[in-house]
């Protein structure tokens, strides 16, 4: 449920964000009569984004299990694939966020106004497909049904309200450390996906290795217990695991989260090389 709230959270405000900046900018550039397709571009999103996750949930069913186990499995490595690129594109394209909205919203604008619709939809609806995929990935590793979902829920609920908070200048917050530390974790809670998304071709018989435990500390931590439910909610770690899950789980966290921080480190270095420095007398 943890790992959960923190996507929920994490993307949330991401979406939210774009809203606002869209809606600022309308404000300030005396375009207020556009708001409202703004608000129907969202609308559009979140109805494809909840569509695609009834298209995950409902579609496998009637299938063998080694299908639903095949097509699970591929969709989890993908989510992964997704949810990595979003973390990285993050990090790197906060500088110039506002100004490629800007831009778009210009375009729209001098054109038809309700190409604004189609702006906000692709804005936010980008953030919701991924959302949809990796919180599905995310709830099958589980092995819950409603507790992942409450706890997105809440993350996306909590993350509404700030960006309204943010949006009054009622509230300030570290948008850059937020973002950096929030991108980490979701890096570990990928990681989790991966190893489960392996664990599914190994149950669909497409990958060895299903019955070669890397460990199995089910003795320690029991999977149904309350140390084995909130490991598997915020990590998704399971205490019987596969040699091939191990070592994807190593492959992917350690080298991403490497490289993740580097573009941190990068970005943050540029950004201040390009600030203005004061002249001393």
């Amino acid at each position: 449920m943890t790992g959960n709230f923190l996507i929920g959270l994490r993307e949330g405000l991401e979406a939210v964000l774009l809203v606002v900046l869209l809606l600022a900018y309308l404000r300030k550039s005396g375009r207020t009569a556009l708001i409202p397709r703004i608000f129907t571009g969202v609308a559009v999103a979140i109805a494809v984004s909840l569509g695609f996750g009834a298209l995950l949930t409902f579609g496998p069913r009637g299938l063998t299990f080694e299908a639903q186990e095949a097509i699970g499995g591929g969709l989890s490595i993908l989510a992964v694939g997704f949810v990595t690129w979003m973390v990285f594109w993050m990090a790197g394209a906060s500088k110039t966020l506002a100004s490629d909205l800007r831009g778009k919203v210009d375009g729209a604008a001098e054109g038809s106004g309700w190409a604004l619709v189609l702006v906000a939809a692709l804005a936010v609806g980008r953030e919701g497909l991924e959302t949809a995929l990796f919180l599905w990935a995310a709830t099958r590793a589980t092995g819950e049904t409603w507790q992942p979902l409450l706890g997105a829920t809440l993350g996306i609920l909590v993350a509404v309200g700030l960006g309204a908070l943010l949006h009054r200048g009622v509230l300030r917050i570290n948008l850059s450390k937020f973002f950096t530390w929030t991108g980490a974790a979701l890096i570990v809670v990928a990681g989790g996906v991966l190893a489960y998304g392996i664990h599914d071709l190994q149950e669909a018989g497409i990958l060895p290795g299903l019955h070669h435990l890397a460990f199995d500390v089910s003795h320690l931590i029991a999977p149904s217990g309350f140390l084995g439910t909130l490991l598997k909610g915020i990590f998704n770690f399971s205490p019987a695991t596969t040699w091939i899950e191990a070592i994807a789980w190593v492959a992917y966290v350690v080298p991403v989260t490497i490289l993740y921080f580097r573009k941190i480190h990068t970005h943050n270095g540029a950004k201040r090389a390009t600030t203005p420095q004061p002249v001393s007398a």
